[in-house]
């Protein structure tokens, strides 16, 4: 159980080698040491590192269970797994796949593949992890949601969607369990650098991973539905969110 001073005791990583996954873990172990249970594909060459990063960080204890998203029939064994030593405190949802817009929406397979892997996945664990909170009657879950998902654009519309269906679910999600206890916060980050955007251009709003890490734990602890990384890119998509479909079709990328 998060303790008097807000430490949590154990720790949950649904995409154990995540890295902005990782920034938060290591973000709530500042607080002070939990044991920590990495939910993995198996064999991601990753695990061993990310066991590292966990364990630098000051976890006290790091479990490496095997998680595979598309395999939906698992993750109740999963997910009771995780809490097999106990209660789980934090339960961070930060698995996905991204890539080319333009070959996700011309090839069918892919885009079924996204959809399972970064919405109906997400439903998934998310029904398991509200049915384990609301037993306990306390939790945190953080879902990795997107900017993506405010407004979809052209460009990567079959992304976008399945972070817009993802954002709503977990908002909803949180809105069910609050009489019970457990909170849901969403995080929507813009670009964020981490290994996998290094080829890409950065832009004004870029914002490191420790960064995202430090308002989703903090937003969390406050008790808020959702947090924006970085805060100014809430305006923008105010912004955004207003302007004609005519017009937004036209912005650049």
């Amino acid at each position: 159980m998060i303790n008097a001073v807000g430490n949590p005791q154990s720790i949950l990583l649904l995409g154990g080698t995540s890295e902005i996954g990782l920034a938060i873990v290591a973000e709530y172990l500042k607080k002070g040491p939990a044991r920590v249970v990495l939910a993995a594909l198996p064999g991601d060459p990753l695990r061993d590192e990310a066991v590292a990063t966990a364990k630098a960080a000051g976890a006290s204890e790091v479990e490496v269970i095997d998680f595979d998203a598309l395999d939906t029939d698992s993750h109740p064994k999963v997910i009771d797994a995780a809490f097999a030593h106990g209660d789980v405190d934090i339960a961070i949802v930060a698995f996905g796949i991204d890539g080319d817009g333009e070959i996700f929406w011309q090839d069918q397979r892919k885009a079924v593949m996204m959809a399972e892997i970064n919405y109906t996945a997400a439903v998934s664990v998310g029904v398991l992890l509200g049915e384990k909170m609301k037993a306990q009657g306390f939790g945190r879950i953080l879902a990795m949601s997107s900017v993506a998902g405010e407004r979809v654009r052209r460009f990567n519309f079959v992304y976008g969607s399945t972070k817009a269906g993802l954002d709503g679910f977990y908002l909803g999600l949180g809105e069910a369990l609050a009489p019970f206890g457990p909170r849901v916060t969403v995080i929507r980050p813009g670009m964020v650098r981490t290994k996998l955007s290094a080829h890409a251009k950065e832009n004004g709003l870029t914002i490191n991973k420790e960064d995202v890490a430090a308002l989703a734990v903090s937003a969390s602890a406050k008790g808020k539905e959702i947090v924006w990384a970085p805060g100014q890119i809430r305006i923008v998509m105010a912004i955004l969110r207003h302007i004609p479909r005519v017009i937004f079709r036209r912005l650049p990328v």
